[in-house]
């Protein structure tokens, strides 16, 4: 791995700096590239008729692992933490046997391990000569604690399911890889949003356990100002709606999970977008009325409220000169949670030794707080950073 330092650099127009060529990569097994050509086949001729934020149907591996009676930074403990996972490609060893081709793609806040199969995000990434190559890389992708299919508040004990926060989600990602999955060493750390801030908690807790180091739309310090407020504030639109009944309803708080919606979608929106794709009042109201529709009925309140509040806890700030990793830090300038007003980031940047962060400046092509998921916005920087950090 190379050792050289990286710095703050923002630019206007934020130039592609490397070429789309790639380089020649080594082949694992055939029957893996032969199931990969046939779903990129199938992804092409379906690219028309899906969302853009559609889940790409690659060739996953389910996985689960039980870590006994985990205890949590606070002290709780829960008999069977379950952790879901999904995996693409084949984990390679080196000659002393330790892994070296996994990579860990964290997903954002109320995500998901099927998150970052998402079009945007995987048919720029996952094909063959891209990025994140699935014949050459071992890509795993969790269900973080609360999520998805891993251990959650909805399960059963409701409000009396342990208090966890972002340490303890990746403390959970830790023992999932080694004890789970065998997986001794990362490639890379690749997350986003709040996968973002677990890629900050893993250069701290285990600052040797990967080569690079991905984090994309956060800010390493402490959740509090705006950010903080509208968290606590969804919470509480919940909380207050006398059908919450303290966690124990029968039917869910539908009034409190639309309020919380509301706010939700502000924090990820983009002025230029919403301006450009919804020009009159008419279609303004009808996009809101059936994206609240739709995102509260996927929603649970108690699994909410754990997931918005797990940040809680969240300071990497103290410790930041401890990130030793190399750093390729991406925030988009239309970033409503991560607003570059603040000017923290190319304050915290400094603090690292190895650490380059960029800001991607407002275009058509970004979408606030969601750029991170649309790699085409930054794929050529992580192609530079890999190959920057590629072992020798």
């Amino acid at each position: 791995m190379t050792t050289g330092s990286f710095s703050f650099s923002a630019s206007p127009s934020h130039p592609a700096t490397i070429s789309k060529e790639t380089v020649s990569r080594t082949r694992w097994p055939l029957i893996l590239g032969l199931i990969y050509a046939a779903a990129v086949c199938t992804q092409t001729m379906a690219a028309t008729a899906q969302p853009a934020s559609a889940s790409v149907e690659w060739p996953v591996q389910d996985g689960a692992f039980d870590i006994t009676n985990f205890r949590f930074h606070d002290g709780q403990t829960l008999p069977t933490l379950h952790l879901h996972y999904l995996t693409l490609g084949t984990l390679h060893r080196d000659s002393q046997g330790h892994a070296d081709n996994a990579i860990l793609l964290l997903h954002g806040t109320g995500g998901n391990a099927r998150s970052l199969l998402a079009a945007p995000f995987s048919r720029e990434l996952f094909g063959p000569g891209q990025p994140l190559d699935i014949t050459r890389y071992f890509l795993i992708f969790p269900d973080n604690i609360g999520h998805g299919q891993s251990s959650k508040p909805s399960d059963g004990p409701h409000m009396h399911f342990p208090a966890y926060d972002y340490d303890d989600m990746v403390a959970g990602q830790h023992v999932m890889l080694v004890d789970g999955l065998h997986v001794d060493h990362l490639r890379l750390i690749l997350g986003t949003s709040m996968g973002c801030m677990h890629a900050f908690v893993w250069g701290e807790t285990f600052p040797e356990f990967s080569d690079a180091l991905a984090p994309f739309a956060c800010l390493p310090v402490e959740i509090a100002g705006r950010n903080r407020m509208m968290r606590y504030m969804a919470i509480d639109a919940v909380k207050r709606d006398p059908a919450w009944k303290n966690g124990e309803y029968t039917a869910e708080p539908e009034l409190g999970l639309r309020t919380a919606a509301k706010l939700l979608f502000i924090m990820g929106s983009s002025p230029r977008q919403l301006q450009k794709d919804f020009p009159t009042r008419t279609s303004a109201e009808q996009r809101i009325d059936a994206y609240l529709d739709r995102a509260v009925a996927r929603m649970d309140a108690n699994d909410f409220i754990y997931y918005v509040d797990a940040s809680r806890n969240y300071n990497p700030a103290p410790k930041l000169s401890t990130v030793n990793a190399p750093v390729l830090w991406i925030n988009s300038a239309d970033d409503f949670i991560n607003p570059p007003e603040l000017s923290i980031a190319e304050q915290m940047v400094k603090q690292m030794p190895r650490a380059k962060f960029v800001l991607i400046p407002i275009s058509d092509a970004t979408r606030g707080h969601g750029t991170h998921t649309l790699a085409a916005v930054w794929r050529d920087d992580l192609v530079e950073f890999l190959a920057q950090t590629e072992r020798k």
